[in-house]
């Protein structure tokens, strides 16, 4: 793998290559890396902003179509081999860029080169939507840098406001040591993006579970009775059960916050953290050095810094002589096949957004695992193009899948797992064994459409099974999710 930066970049004369990605982050490198696989003899160009590009590692399967893996980060100013692990048909240029001349097949970047392609992709990604971007104690969490930039301001803070309720706002509320947390969210439970109110409760009732019971061979809780509920999607969760919701309070790659120390530098031993439901931010002033948030409900919060983790939206800072369709989100719009618009445009994970008609148990959402699963399929897709082959869209798209780790726990989820789309004709059947499993099936008319998976369920490549072979499970009745039955060997 060549490798070019800023400081040598101005030596070089108009480039010519088949492929331009551009992207350093898991789609680009993705696609990049496929391109390499199905055409090494072919000149592949990977332009990145960042010195630091993002690569698969430890790809293990989960089930047939489902898989989890690392994220690693590699240093391009590093010779060593185990620093940069691109094929060696992959051209590095660390610079950004700036515009597109679709007539002409050039690349524009910020340091003057030009780059000419046959094809080029679009992974440039999204960026954090910050509530204030202009005040340096708020902070976005996106990248390895901003991480960098909390882990520093954690050292002396004793108090801090958590803004979000996704994916790395929960891992913060979970991970945050030493410091008095405030975690705002929007919804009337925790994880709203990922999970139902009922594996919110979950999670925050094993949290209370194992502060209580410190003593890791304490076993009476994990062998406690296991609870089966059959709800209507119209009915409201129990009563209790919202109570105890509000009475326990508990890009970035999978596990990422294994590699930081998120705990502040204090002598107490402060691990706080309290929950504001139904709230938003109103207003965010500083005094003595300390910020003042004033929240919707009309609590006043007085904190050393603000973090934000209210989503993201594509980033697509340059321009392209011809126009590029956006889709309703900002995303760039994509066809099956990854295509835009523009002829020999193509644009894949996070800044890009599905406008095919999805299959029945897949929709988009911008996490890891379809980064890497759209920068796949694009490479595949401007190869085909290249070859003037004729291929099909991958699999994976038939069904929605996603493994993550929450609050301590494996998660796995799979197609219409909260019963998106659904409209109100589903049920749900649930299992919960209080500090080791949670499992969700959404049915309609018999047939599992989805299933939230917590713990180690070891159910992932049946869950699979049924999804797509739309087996009717009404004989079964609530035995399906028995405990005393092995319904992994029965449908095996």
């Amino acid at each position: 793998m060549t490798s070019y930066n800023n400081d040598n970049i101005r030596k070089l004369e108009e480039l010519t290559t088949t492929f331009l990605v551009v992207g350093g982050g898991i789609a680009g490198v993705t696609c990049a890396e496929t391109l390499a696989l199905y055409h090494p003899e072919e000149s592949i160009i990977l332009l990145t902003e960042s010195n630091i590009i993002k690569t698969i590692a430890n790809l293990e399967p989960v089930a047939r179509y489902l898989y989890k893996f690392d994220v690693k980060e590699h240093s391009l100013k590093e010779d060593n081999s185990d620093s940069t692990k691109l094929a060696p048909a992959i051209v590095t240029i660390v610079d950004r860029l700036k515009n597109i001349d679709a007539l002409k097949h050039c690349a524009h970047t910020n340091n003057g080169q030009i780059i000419c392609y046959k094809f080029i992709c679009l992974c440039t990604g999204a960026q954090p939507n910050l509530i204030l971007s202009n005040n340096s104690r708020v902070i976005g969490i996106r990248d390895t840098d901003s991480v960098l930039t909390l882990q520093r301001r954690l050292k002396n803070a004793k108090s801090v406001v958590l803004l979000g309720n996704g994916g790395i706002a929960s891992e913060l509320a979970y991970e945050l040591r030493g410091v008095e947390v405030h975690w705002v969210v929007k919804d009337s439970h925790i994880a709203s993006t990922f999970v139902d109110p009922g594996a919110a409760h979950f999670f925050q009732e094993s949290i209370r579970l194992k502060k209580l019971n410190k003593d890791e061979t304490c076993k009476e809780i994990s062998q406690s009775t296991t609870v089966i509920k059959r709800l209507r999607y119209a009915e409201d969760l129990p009563e209790e059960l919202n109570e105890k919701l509000h009475e326990h309070g508990a890009a970035l790659g999978p596990d990422w916050h294994r590699n930081f120390n998120l705990r502040a530098d204090t002598d107490g031993n402060i691990d706080t953290l309290i929950i504001h439901y139904k709230s938003h931010v109103k207003q965010i002033k500083e005094e003595n050095d300390m910020l003042i948030v004033s929240l919707s409900n009309g609590d006043p919060i007085k904190c050393d810094f603000l973090v934000s983790a209210t989503g993201v939206e594509p980033n697509h800072n340059y321009t392209c002589s011809l126009p590029i369709s956006l889709a309703a989100d900002g995303g760039i719009a994509v066809n099956e096949m990854m295509e835009t618009n523009v002829k020999n445009i193509y644009a894949a994970g996070d800044v890009c957004t599905s406008s095919w008609d999805p299959a029945q148990h897949w929709f988009q959402m911008r996490l890891w695992t379809q980064a890497r699963q759209m920068g796949c399929m694009a490479g595949r897709s401007m190869g085909a193009k290249l070859k003037n082959e004729l291929i099909y869209q991958d699999f994976c798209f038939e069904l929605f899948g996603h493994v993550t780790q929450l609050f301590g726990f494996p998660v796995v989820l799979l197609g219409r797992y909260n019963g998106q789309g659904l409209g109100t004709d589903y049920e749900l059947l649930l299992r919960s064994t209080p500090e080791k499993e949670y499992i969700k099936f959404v049915l309609q008319r018999g047939r599992l459409r989805g299933a939230i998976l917590i713990g180690n369920t070891e159910l992932a490549e049946t869950c699979e099974n049924l999804i797509l072979n739309a087996i009717d499970l009404t004989p079964y009745g609530d035995d399906i999710l028995n405990p005393d039955i092995d319904i992994e060997d029965y449908f095996d």
